[in-house]
């Protein structure tokens, strides 16, 4: 297995152009199921996830080709409607694929969906909304068996109790294919549902009010090929903004939707950062000494994002003062302050709530990374630390970021991937 080492204290300083993001290029790869023809998606990032979405792909009977970003999509000959069980276990969205099968095949039988261990992921939301367009719902032998009936999928008006990212998407696919008209109300808001909206559309879908609280979607009998180019990741941005702040150099971000990442911009602002933000671009200048950030609950969007809050504690763990943080999302995505304490953080919780007392500095230990935004706030931490950090179980960090250790390279920073097996020395 790989690991990371970082030599801590450098200050990154230069210009990078961000990834795209994948919150979107999976439900999209997902959505080209729906499409009669070939599909072809631009600025997909080189992940794990990604890679995991294409073998499933492969599996239903697409013809998947990958060249550098871009992926083609072949769903002409799809032929299967069940997932298995190690294909799903192998990320926690997998669970997107439930709406993209049944809206292609009438029938989708999947099991758990895997992935990080940042808490419950309920798929009753899913369920219950695949159930509202007249689908029945089954339990064979562990796996879960959606059956669209002899009359398919049938438009229909669904309230989320909560606005949850995946069902949205669910809902969506589901719909776009469905007979009649479909209303979601207490949609979810983030900017990813309206990149996979835009991606349908292009393909000939009736879809309206992505990215506000109600989408209506009018079913419509197919979808023609499309091509689409997925947005940047504003969490990858946020990420190298952060870390950036950390180390006390400055940044220029390419190819960001500044929109996207203004939750992020007032704390970054409060721990007094200067930031300029252009149409396309952002500039994150350090101060010399980073202050305390009052508060931050971490909300559906446009609030500040959970996939945030991991990297977020690292910063406010190294400013001056003390910063609490409110997990409002995931109940378990405090895993990663066990790790951030053995760098010498001061961190106190309580239940939800995780209190901050920023130290002068952090100092290089050997951690893990406990998911995805927890791994990447290791490698944060051990950017700002003194002395030498190695990160292991990074395969959960190589699901949300593209080469990191060639990004924040190029920004200045002493780290590198070797081998679990390899000798610092010869790495």
């Amino acid at each position: 297995m790989d690991k990371i080492i970082v030599n801590g204290g450098r200050k990154l300083n230069g210009e990078i152009t961000v990834q795209g993001a994948k919150n979107s290029v999976l439900p999209i790869l997902v959505a080209t199921l729906l499409v009669d023809g070939v599909s072809v998606i631009h600025n997909c990032p080189m992940l794990s996830d990604v890679d995991a979405t294409i073998k499933i792909l492969q599996y239903l009977g697409c013809t998947v080709n990958r060249e550098n970003h871009s992926i083609t999509v072949d769903s002409t000959n799809v032929f299967r409607d069940d997932v298995p069980d190690n294909l799903m276990r192998e990320m926690r969205s997998s669970i997107v694929f439930l709406g993209g099968i049944l809206g292609r095949m009438g029938r989708a039988k999947l099991s758990t969906p895997g992935g990080c261990e940042i808490g419950l992921r309920p798929i009753d939301l899913h369920l219950s909304a695949m159930e509202q367009f007249g689908a029945t719902v089954t339990d064979e032998d562990g796996f879960l068996v959606c059956s669209a009936g002899e009359n398919g999928l049938q438009g229909t008006r669904i309230t989320l109790s909560f606005p949850s990212v995946g069902a949205t998407e669910n809902i969506i696919l589901a719909a776009t294919c469905a007979m009649g008209t479909t209303i979601i109300s207490n949609a979810a808001r983030e900017p990813e549902i309206s990149d996979l909206a835009d991606f349908l559309n292009r393909c000939g879908a009736k879809i309206r009010g992505a990215g506000d609280s109600t989408v209506v979607i009018e079913g419509v009998k197919k979808l023609t090929p499309a091509e689409h180019t997925v947005i940047p990741d504003r969490i990858v941005a946020s990420t190298y903004l952060i870390a950036t702040a950390m180390t006390g150099g400055e940044i220029l971000i390419n190819s960001i939707i500044p929109s996207h990442i203004a939750p992020i911009i007032q704390p970054l602002r409060e721990s007094g950062c200067n930031i300029v933000v252009n149409k396309k671009q952002v500039i994150l200048e350090s101060p010399k000494i980073l202050k305390r950030i009052r508060m931050i609950r971490t909300m559906p969007h446009p609030g500040f994002p959970t996939d945030v809050q991991a990297q977020i504690m690292a910063l406010t763990s190294v400013a001056d003062g003390t910063s609490v943080i409110v997990e409002n999302i995931f109940e378990s995505r405090f895993k990663h302050i066990g790790e951030l304490l053995r760098f010498g953080a001061k961190i106190h919780v309580e239940g939800r709530m995780a209190v901050v007392e920023g130290v002068n500095h952090l100092n290089g230990a050997n951690v893990r990374a406990t998911d995805l935004r927890g791994g990447s706030a290791m490698i944060l931490a051990g950017l700002q630390a003194r002395g030498t950090t190695e990160i292991t179980e990074i395969h959960h960090i190589d699901r949300g970021y593209e080469t990191p250790e060639k990004t924040l390279s190029e920004l200045g920073a002493d780290i590198k991937r070797v081998n679990s097996n390899e000798k610092q020395g010869n790495a």
